[in-house]
């Protein structure tokens, strides 16, 4: 007789729970292959969710960016690359926050004529529903060539190279800026961080056609609402052509110029932009402005102007220029906020803004900090702010003013704070 065995081998651990479902194996199967067949906006919301839960950050932008709008999926992004991230600096939006870090960097580490610029232009239509603002702290020049062969080039033409003024051009901003409509904050330095001991002056030169390509660019970007250039040696020619250019902007309502190089010139082009524009805010600090374009803007604060806040911190407008700002601000209405630091003011400035103070009713805040405005000075202001029942902030520190006049004007000052604090608590302090 035959006698057939039959053997059954099984799996102990085996079970039909582990056995994933049909659905699953879908999704993953989704997730796999999602750069080459993106499937997301067909799915139940609940499928969406374990789709983007394992979608890979590093997939391309192509893909992802009109694509995937969950906040959760971008703030891995986020995370994943950048170790500090503050959300509330870009409206509490992680895909912005994304696409602008993302372009700034890109034009951080852009090196003119060795970058391909396609870098730059493929990210538009991607970002461009996103980016409100840019942050650029930073741009590279172009790679230098051999010095003998520069000396080659330039011997028959003359002596650029012996004099330093080696040709330099930035990215020129114009392409970017203007496809982006969303565009309201642009805040630029010229200059290379962290340079080490590779220090040249060229390396921080904002050049003549930097500025032409700035200002044409930022003339027909007509939602910019915020415009910073600082630490770039922006002289008084290139303030001159930015302000030509920012005449009658639709929408620029603060211009932060601080940490340059501008003198009574340029102060006087800014003058000009204060009584044609929609300017609220003017940040100059430290700058080279005597009182001849202390007076210029003095004359706008006094015919025309929307501007609530000026600083003037760090230059050399004296008493002269002082006195110009004082006598405007006797009839202007509208500035609230005024920062006149360490410009070597004195009695004369003190004592006419002892008038200000018993006349204007919109200032709110000054700022007359290590100026040696004297003991008089101090109690010009004292005398001045008797019935002042609208300044809430007076910055004396170290301008040689009397302790017993800088005590009893600090009371005034606070007592005027709480009566503002009392009448709109909620409202934030000044």
């Amino acid at each position: 007789a035959y006698y057939a065995r039959r053997c059954i081998t099984e799996d102990p651990n085996w079970s039909l729970v582990a056995v994933p479902h049909l659905t699953e194996l879908c999704l993953q199967h989704i997730v796999h292959n999602f750069e080459k067949n993106p499937i997301l906006n067909h799915l139940l919301p609940e499928h969406q969710r374990k789709v983007l839960d394992k979608l890979s950050t590093g997939l391309p932008l192509a893909v992802t960016a009109n694509l995937v709008s969950d906040e959760e999926y971008w703030k891995r992004c986020c995370i994943e690359r950048w170790q500090l991230c503050d959300v509330s600096n870009y409206g509490d939006s992680w895909k912005r926050m994304f696409f602008e870090r993302h372009l700034e960097n890109i034009l951080k580490c852009f090196i003119p004529n060795t970058t391909d610029p396609n870098q730059v232009l493929e990210l538009i239509p991607l970002c461009k529903g996103y980016v409100r603002k840019l942050e650029i702290d930073q741009f590279l020049p172009p790679l230098k060539v051999d010095q003998k062969e520069e000396r080659d080039d330039l011997s028959d033409t003359g002596s650029d190279f012996e004099s330093g003024e080696v040709s330099v051009q930035h990215y020129d901003l114009k392409d970017l800026i203007t496809a982006l409509p969303h565009l309201e904050e642009l805040h630029l330095t010229y200059g290379v961080k962290d340079c080490g001991m590779n220090f040249e002056w060229n390396l921080f030169n904002f050049t003549n056609q930097d500025c032409c390509n700035l200002a044409a660019a930022v003339k027909i970007c007509h939602n910019l609402k915020v415009g910073k250039l600082t630490r770039s040696n922006v002289d008084d020619e290139k303030t001159k052509l930015l302000a030509r250019n920012l005449l009658d902007h639709p929408c620029l309502v603060e211009l932060n110029l601080s940490h340059n190089l501008i003198r009574d010139k340029g102060a006087q082009a800014l003058g000009k932009l204060i009584s044609h524009s929609r300017l609220e805010t003017l940040d100059l600090c430290n700058n080279q402005i005597h009182h001849l374009g202390a007076q210029a803007l003095a004359q706008a604060l006094a015919e025309k102007s929307t501007l609530t806040s000026l600083n003037l911190r760090l230059n050399c407008v004296e008493d002269k220029g002082g006195e110009a700002i004082g006598h405007a601000l006797l009839t202007n209405t509208t500035l609230k906020s005024i920062h006149l630091g360490s410009n070597n003011l004195s009695e004369p400035t003190a004592t006419l803004f002892s008038q200000v103070l018993a006349q204007n009713t919109t200032l709110r805040s000054i700022n007359f900090s290590c100026n040696p405005l004297g003991l008089d000075g101090g109690k010009q202001l004292l005398e001045g702010l008797a019935d002042n029942k609208t300044l809430t902030e007076l910055d004396l520190r170290r301008a040689e003013v009397d302790q017993e006049a800088e005590y009893l004007i600090h009371q005034i000052v606070w007592a005027n704070r709480e009566a503002v604090r009392l009448q709109h608590p909620t409202a934030k302090p000044p």
